[in-house]
């Protein structure tokens, strides 16, 4: 087989892994050290020296026993998802030997997805008192209910990493998609990317959007009717495709009958703080060189 041919297979394998290991992903198989084979104690097997951890395999084969409403599973079944979890490292390996996390937009989403649910889940537990809630919703009335308030699906296709016109041809093939009636859910996976902040659940007024989407987004799904799909819009990362799914106009409401709306958008602004600060780190450590003179910082 020559190197093309090895590549391309290569490279095939990994996004079929990429999908069909969705569930390890989830469950986190911690790759540690480097190519020392002095296996680490939580390690359950070494793949070219890197460890699978214990701890991960565990998290996994009980998630399938679970899936299969079963309290154990057998020695031969145990091993057979073992090795489901050895040919995962080995095409990971394999694709960043190639060099496809760097250019292959499904595993660039996946390991940004990933580092974003690490930086964020430590800030996003832990129960805030009540004086804090309340401080919260009185700092953020516009996000629980002050003035009209429009509930909106979001997807976004990124422009970073692939050339600007094959990111508008892939947005506007979702747009067509979705004013054709598909599932939201399904268009948007099929042709989304991750995003660094979602937008928060349930009805948000205008500025909020503005906030979180720009205020060329937030303007289009102020002018959308219900079920209407608006875009693609260009911001300031990639495109934007909005469906409104509801449009409502209410007085503020007081924060008894918000508690738990209230709390939830506390943790994950402290979530979305948390990843503010680790990119801030992020950033200051680089090196960073924008070599478009139109695009660099005055």
């Amino acid at each position: 087989m020559s190197a093309r041919d090895d590549d391309r297979v290569a490279r095939g394998l990994l996004v079929l892994g990429a999908i069909a290991g969705v569930a390890l992903a989830g469950f986190g198989v911690v790759r540690s050290g480097g190519s020392d084979t002095a296996a680490p104690a939580d390690a359950i097997a070494l793949v070219n020296g890197q460890p699978l951890s214990r701890e991960s395999f565990a998290r996994f084969t009980a998630a399938i026993a679970a899936e299969r409403r079963t309290t154990t599973l057998d020695v031969d079944e145990r091993r057979r998802l073992l090795a489901r979890m050895v040919d995962e490292e080995l095409l990971l390996q394999r694709g960043i030997a190639l060099g496809l996390d760097r250019y292959e937009p499904t595993a660039r989403s996946s390991i940004v997805s990933a580092l974003i649910a690490s930086v964020t889940a430590d800030a996003e537990v832990g129960e805030p008192d009540e004086a804090a809630l309340r401080a919260f919703h009185a700092e953020n009335r516009g996000r629980f209910g002050s003035g009209p308030r429009v509930m909106v699906d979001v997807a976004f296709v990124s422009a970073g990493g692939r050339p600007e016109a094959l990111a508008r041809d892939r947005a506007e093939e979702l747009a067509r998609r979705l004013r054709a009636g598909e599932d939201f859910a399904a268009v948007r996976s099929q042709l989304g990317d991750a995003t660094v902040a979602e937008l928060p659940e349930g009805p948000l007024d205008l500025d909020t959007l503005r906030d979180y989407l720009g205020p060329t987004a937030a303007r289009a799904a102020a002018e959308l009717a219900v079920g209407e799909v608006a875009g693609p819009v260009r911001g300031s990362a990639g495109y934007l495709v909005l469906v409104l799914r509801e449009r409502l106009a209410e007085a503020p409401a007081p924060f008894e009958s918000l508690r738990e709306q209230v709390r939830a958008e506390f943790l994950r602004s402290r979530g979305e703080a948390a990843l503010r600060d680790y990119l801030a780190g992020l950033r200051e450590a680089a090196e960073i060189r924008i070599l478009d003179p139109e695009l660099a910082a005055p």
